[in-house]
């Protein structure tokens, strides 16, 4: 599971061939002992728990690196190895 990218102490996480669960692309974030999965097309939280504030912060940044997340999604489903995405400043 490959660290895509790091902000304000999030850490995002994209696993390779992760279809079986979420069937849409998504991006796992961690936070504290929390953990969430965030849809990449919609920014919607799909599953786990997340602080309100961070929550938004990924949802903004989802927004921000949309296309750079979908080209991830991409190699991830095949196995191929995923880009660093700039984080939130």
């Amino acid at each position: 599971m490959p660290l895509i990218s790091s902000f304000y102490g999030v850490l995002i996480y994209m696993y390779f061939m992760d279809t079986r669960q979420h069937h849409t692309p998504h991006i796992h974030a961690m936070y504290q002992g929390y953990e969430a999965v965030f849809a990449i097309d919609t920014a919607d939280l799909l599953d786990g728990k997340f602080p309100p504030k961070q929550t938004r912060l990924v949802q903004a940044w989802i927004e921000l690196r949309r296309e750079e997340l979908v080209a991830d999604w991409s190699l991830a489903v095949k196995g191929q190895p995923v880009e660093r995405v700039e984080p939130l400043r």
